[in-house]
Order: C-alpha cells, then sequence, then structure tokens
C-alpha cells in the first residue's frame, strides 16, 4: 500500500524556475479583459477564464509534485482550484455546471496525458500537441456523455442557447442606455452616421447569440487551449520540477504542418453542397484552425518585425482598429508558412553569408 500512495521517483529532473513574469502577466490581463467587451463576451462559452486556468494549474502541480516536485505547491493549487469550483458552482445554474465540469474535465484528461508520458517523451514533447490532443480527448468525452445521458445533448444546448441569449440582453439593454442619453442624441443629430453605427450594432448584438451557439466547440477549444498555455507558464514560474518544453515566444510559434487537413476539411464541409448538414462542424473547423494559422501568421511577421517593446505596443493598439486586416493577412502568412516555412529560410541564407 505503501508503494501506491508515494510518489514516483523524480522523472523529471529539477530545473530553474523560467523568468520573467511581464509576458505572463499580459496574457492574464488579456484573458481577465477580453470577456469585458460586449461582442466577445457573448461568444466566449466561458465568460470567467479563472475557472479554466486554476483546475489546469492545479493539474500540472499534481503531476509536478508526482515527478519530483513540492508537495505544499500541489496542495495549495488543487485547494484554489476546488475553491475557485466550488465558488463558482454555489448557485450556479446548468450553465455554471456545466462549465466547471469541462473545466475538471480538461484538466484531468491534460494532467493524465502528461503524467502517462515516458520521461524522453515528457522533456521533449511541445506544449501545444499535447495540449491539442488534451482538448480532442476531452471533446470526444463530454460528447459521448451528451449523447449517452437522456436528452443529454438538447439540454446542453437549450442552456448555451439561454445563456448566450442572457448576455446579449445584459449587452443589448446597456448598449440602449447609452445611446438613449441626451449626449448620444446631440452626437447623432450632429452626426447621422452615429444613429446608422448605433443600429449596426444593435443589430450584431441581437445576431450574435445564434453564431455563439454555432461556434461554441471552436471557441470552447480556442479559450481552453489560451487556459492551459497559462496555467503551463505560471506552472514553470513556480514549481521545480519540470513537465516539458517552455512555451516558444509568439515569433517562433509553430505546429505539424498536418493540420492544414483540418483548415480543408472545414471549407469542404462549408462549400460543398453534398455536406450541407455538417457544415457547423466545418464551421468550428474553419474557426478553430483559422485562428491557430493565424497566430502562427503572427509569428512569422513578428520574427521578421522583431520590433522592439514600444513598436509591439503601437502594433497591439493597431491590431484593436484593424484586426479584420490583419487577421486576414496573418492567416495568409500562416498558411504560406506550411509550404514555404519563411523562417527556416532566412535563417539558412543569414547562415550561408
Amino acid at each position: 500500500m505503501s508503494d501506491i500512495a508515494a510518489p514516483a521517483e523524480p522523472s523529471v529532473q529539477p530545473a530553474a524556475r523560467e523568468r520573467g513574469w511581464w509576458r505572463v502577466l499580459l496574457a492574464t490581463a488579456a484573458l481577465l479583459m477580453v470577456p469585458m467587451v460586449p461582442m466577445l463576451r457573448i461568444m466566449l462559452p466561458v465568460d470567467q477564464t479563472v475557472v479554466l486556468v486554476a483546475p489546469a494549474l492545479g493539474a500540472c502541480a499534481l503531476v509536478g509534485w508526482w515527478a519530483g516536485g513540492r508537495l505544499p505547491l500541489a496542495i495549495v493549487w488543487t485547494g484554489l482550484a476546488g475553491w475557485v469550483l466550488w465558488q463558482f458552482t454555489a448557485g450556479a445554474g446548468t450553465i455554471g455546471l456545466l462549465t466547471c465540469g469541462w473545466a475538471v474535465v480538461l484538466a484531468t484528461v491534460f494532467g493524465a496525458t502528461t503524467l502517462l508520458q515516458g520521461e524522453g517523451e515528457r522533456a521533449v514533447r511541445p506544449f501545444f500537441a499535447r495540449a491539442l490532443a488534451a482538448i480532442g480527448i476531452a471533446l470526444a468525452l463530454v460528447t459521448i456523455l451528451a449523447f449517452a445521458v437522456p436528452d443529454g445533448l438538447h439540454s446542453v444546448l437549450d442552456a448555451i442557447r439561454v445563456e448566450a441569449s442572457h448576455r446579449a440582453e445584459s449587452a443589448l439593454n446597456l448598449w440602449r442606455q447609452t445611446t438613449g442619453t441626451k449626449e448620444w442624441t446631440d452626437l447623432a443629430a450632429q452626426h447621422p452616421e452615429a444613429s446608422t453605427m448605433a443600429k449596426q450594432v444593435e443589430a450584431q448584438l441581437q445576431a450574435t447569440p445564434g453564431y455563439a451557439l454555432l461556434l461554441f466547440p471552436a471557441m470552447l477549444a480556442l479559450e481552453s487551449l489560451a487556459a492551459l498555455a497559462l496555467a503551463w507558464a505560471v506552472y514553470h514560474r513556480l514549481g521545480r520540477a519540470r513537465l516539458g518544453p517552455p512555451l516558444a515566444a509568439l515569433r517562433e510559434f509553430r505546429f505539424n504542418d498536418q493540420l492544414v487537413w483540418g483548415l480543408v476539411l472545414g471549407m469542404a464541409l462549408v462549400l460543398i453542397p453534398w455536406f450541407a448538414p455538417l457544415s457547423a462542424a466545418g464551421a468550428n473547423l474553419l474557426v478553430f484552425f483559422g485562428t491557430i494559422y493565424a497566430l502562427r501568421g503572427v509569428g512569422v511577421g513578428l520574427w521578421f518585425l522583431a520590433p522592439g517593446r514600444w513598436v509591439m505596443a503601437l502594433l497591439i493598439g493597431f491590431s484593436l482598429f484593424f484586426w479584420y486586416v490583419l487577421g486576414v493577412m496573418a492567416l495568409g502568412l500562416g498558411l504560406g508558412d506550411t509550404w514555404l516555412d519563411w523562417r527556416t529560410r532566412a535563417r539558412l541564407r543569414a547562415e550561408r553569408k
């Protein structure tokens, strides 16, 4: 019995903690601020990202303890995860329980897949590959469970629809209060385009719940990926047992080129009439793989531009206003990098010189 209860011999050598918190703090601020944007809050499955991050961090701490790390760290973070989930479920409706259930399943699968890897594989397998696998397995498990429980899928879809409609109604009421003020009325009288913009925003808010329901799986996967990445980065700055390679800078972000087939499949399901019944699945594939390829394109752009901190701040500000233009450009760069591998080519040319 004592052999079962005791942790295994350290399979991951203690390593110096990763340094530098400003990127982690910036990512944390972004994850906390994004749900404050009304349109994005409607689209995001989980509007309180800490519900996803805390269990993932607890799972990393537990695996780190089993791999030779400190037990107090594991106790603190798993206790914090339990407290966060308890606070969130207290008085929560169906969507709150579903959210916490997903957070637990995701963290458990991510921790288990990391724990079951051999020492050599754990040391070299990048975070993105293991996170993608964990999200895929977790989605498969909850989908099977939804179909296995009587009326389970209908209940889940109904909870998502109700929550999205509730968020949209709150955002719509706030927008109507803003456009109903005397200041806005005076502005609209002087600038008729302001009145047109107000109607467009109102129409978008009314239509967004439909998109939120349609793209729920893709948005949940993307939000979970971001939460796992943040938990991974925080753990490796606090724990002494390394679970895998550190997160690379965005300018070095790349992944297996075979994932382009996910984007191709999504386009086929959306564009080919024969696959019309599967168009919703295709839309989710396009959103998920399109987003990660756009991130890869951003990495390519940053690699070539090599901006300093002030230029980087300007680029971030510019992207907030012209995200649609930069998004298309980044997607093109990311897809092109699949075949052209611009960064490797540039390195080889530099070495020849």
